[in-house]
């Protein structure tokens, strides 16, 4: 062989050999991070809930709260946190606060429902609904949660619309009495599980925040009751911004993940984020599929809606 031909070919085995290690390279790090991306935080703040990845995770709730984390989720939320023991309120609120993660609303005990309506302005149920504040407020330092759900109760018939929701405006002046000198939000959620309930729209819910007139005391928008009560959701939000404190979420319908249904929460999520909203987003709802399969679904269905 010509030295002229040797050198040549040598050449071009050196030149292959370094492009076939710059592209596995290239390869390896694509590869690493797509891994990596796909335990990133959300560009929202998204909250699972317990049970959610127990599949996965096991059902015990810290283990769960860890692996939910390595999903890239930096909140959580359990509106049955007053029912826990005082010992698993603190271990939580630990464990959020070592990971970083946030702890969502749980619901204010006893605050409002059939049997006990702040419309009615009886004295035993705003008794009943002011113990449940105080209450709250020891269990929110324990697990440390800047937000409440507060449901009014049904409505009292036998009196006046404007008369029941000036009752409901005391009560709750009340509660934020309660809740202001620690910092807590209490958030009204409308809801459309029975026509009986008092609180079923955005507008009747500003408009008793507005009168309430308290840092304490904003809305809990949820996307998914909305869409059943009045629809409209980004523009009824944009007028009520200014007291709404928490979204949580839910297809429409059957209440499961994103995707599953009528409303596309990628222009919603896109929107919040556009209007710098930092809150969080509960993830209030079921999952269309079971164990492991759902699990993935469910978290393959958040990438989507939150790749705007």
């Amino acid at each position: 062989m010509k030295r002229s031909d040797f050198l040549k070919n040598g050449s071009l085995l050196v030149g292959g050999s370094l492009l076939s290690s710059k592209l596995a390279a290239n390869e390896s790090t694509t590869s690493t991070q797509t891994m990596t991306s796909a335990n990133q935080p959300f560009k929202l703040d998204y909250a699972p809930h317990q049970g959610m990845f127990s599949a996965t995770a096991g059902k015990n709730f810290l283990d769960e709260i860890k692996y939910m984390h390595e999903l890239g989720f930096r909140s959580i939320e359990d509106n049955g946190m007053p029912g826990r023991s005082v010992e698993d309120q603190k271990k939580a609120g630990d464990l959020l606060a070592k990971l970083g993660m946030r702890m969502g609303v749980f619901v204010v005990p006893k605050g409002g429902n059939g049997a006990n309506t702040l419309a009615a302005g009886k004295q035993e149920h705003i008794d009943v609904f002011l113990k449940g504040c105080r209450d709250s407020v020891e269990i929110a330092k324990r697990c440390n949660a800047k937000w409440v759900t507060v449901v009014p109760g049904d409505y009292a018939r036998n009196l006046p619309l404007g008369v029941q929701t000036a009752n409901v405006i005391e009560g709750l002046k009340r509660g934020a009495e309660i809740f202001e000198p620690h910092g807590i939000t209490m958030v009204l959620e409308p809801l459309s599980d029975t026509p009986d309930l008092f609180l079923r729209f955005t507008d009747q819910t500003y408009e008793i925040c507005k009168a309430v007139d308290s840092p304490s005391c904003k809305i809990l928008y949820d996307a998914y009751h909305q869409q059943k009560n009045e629809g409209n959701l980004i523009n009824l939000m944009n007028l009520c911004w200014s007291e709404i404190a928490y979204i949580q979420v839910g297809d429409n319908p059957g209440r499961k993940e994103p995707t599953t249904g009528e409303i596309n929460y990628k222009n919603v999520f896109k929107w919040l984020y556009e209007k710098g909203y930092k809150g969080i987003v509960g993830m209030e709802h079921g999952m269309s599929k079971g164990g492991k399969e759902g699990e993935t679904a469910l978290v393959k269905a958040y990438r989507e809606v939150d790749s705007f």
